[in-house]
């Protein structure tokens, strides 16, 4: 298990984080993607560890807070040094009743990290990300707010989620200017047969020494090898249920046509070869694996010792590519003589 500095910080953590998305649930969407209670849960977060991983990603609208409630007991539980594990966890969405209860406002943060802090029996959370763009509040305040949190040692790190590149840019603008402490990671969907990413938010973390986790590795579960033109999911299985993240299925047949053959050649899994993919991507900091069983589990950690040669990433990477959209097809035309300058005189092109 390789580990990874998370953005711009000293920070290390392992290349596969985590996910708890599958603690807790018992109703609605929540029961759909997994409903693992204590010992269950458990047992995974054991396994996780003994394999290597330090990374733990949760948030507090994850089956109303269970999944928290459940993290936090398993770590104790297990008598993980606190030292061991950088544990993530987001804030933003819903979480009651009242106006106020929602949103990236100081209020809601503040309220957030307290409530998150008491559900995972820890005295400071290592990563704190908001969980989605709030166009009711202003950057600043969000930023300030988050600011203040660190200031207070509730919150070691802060990062983003679900947010474009250009607010980003703009949090990362005010940061600067304010002397506060800035984003260092963002959380965001990243799979072969979904690389949208690639044409803005990619460029501007590499750009600004942004970390990316990237959630959904298997574009929830249509990459895991029980998918195909002529193999429809089991009943129950999660795409059935709940058929989310959208993609285009036509291009992600296509890849994982491809992803069959080379994981039939080596002898893995496909969704091995789709998040072996991932972590042979530059600008991938951690990728975020939930799990409803060890066996899945096991799989999924399997694909860390996948090391894809030149001939099957040129492959896999013609089948997913983007098509090339504006402005993108001009820098390509306009900067072609610059490159090769460049190139020339040995240095990489400008962030």
């Amino acid at each position: 298990m390789r580990n990874h500095p998370l953005g711009r910080t000293g920070l290390f953590v392992s290349e596969l984080c985590l996910g708890t998305m599958t603690f807790g649930g018992t109703d609605g969407i929540s029961s759909q993607i997994g409903g693992l209670q204590q010992a269950d849960a458990e047992r995974l977060v054991g396994q996780a560890i003994d394999a290597g991983i330090n990374f733990i990603d949760t948030a507090d609208v994850y089956a109303g807070g269970v999944s928290e409630q459940i993290t936090g007991q398993a770590l104790k539980n297990l008598k993980v040094p606190r030292e061991n594990v950088v544990v993530a966890t987001k804030v933003f969405n819903e979480t009651g009743p009242g106006a106020n209860a929602r949103g990236a406002t100081r209020s809601h943060i503040m309220d957030g990290v307290k409530a998150s802090l008491k559900r995972l029996q820890l005295d400071h959370i290592d990563l704190y990300q908001i969980h989605g763009f709030d166009p009711a509040t202003p950057i600043e305040e969000t930023v300030r707010a988050l600011d203040t949190m660190v200031e207070h040692g509730h919150v070691r790190y802060v990062g983003v989620s679900n947010w474009a590149a250009w607010q980003i840019m703009k949090a990362l603008g005010i940061s600067e200017r304010l002397g506060i402490a800035r984003f260092q990671s963002l959380q965001a969907y990243y799979t072969i047969a979904g690389r949208d990413l690639e044409r803005e938010l990619v460029p501007m973390l590499q750009s600004e020494g942004l970390g990316l986790m990237v959630w959904s590795p298997l574009a929830g579960g249509f990459l895991s090898g029980k998918y195909g033109r002529d193999q429809q999911g089991e009943a129950g299985s999660r795409r059935t249920a709940f058929d989310f993240p959208p993609l285009d299925k036509e291009r992600a047949y296509d890849a994982i046509d491809v992803m069959r053959e080379i994981a039939g050649a080596r002898g893995v899994s496909v969704a091995q070869i789709a998040l072996a993919w991932l972590l042979h991507q530059p600008a991938v900091t951690s990728v975020i694996i939930g799990a409803k069983n060890p066996e899945q589990l096991a799989d999924n950690i399997g694909a860390t010792r996948v090391a894809l040669d030149a001939g099957e990433l040129t492959r896999l990477d013609a089948v997913s590519k983007l098509p090339a959209e504006y402005p993108g097809w001009m820098f390509t035309r306009q900067g072609e003589v610059r490159r090769k300058q460049l190139a020339g005189a040995g240095r990489a092109p400008a962030a």
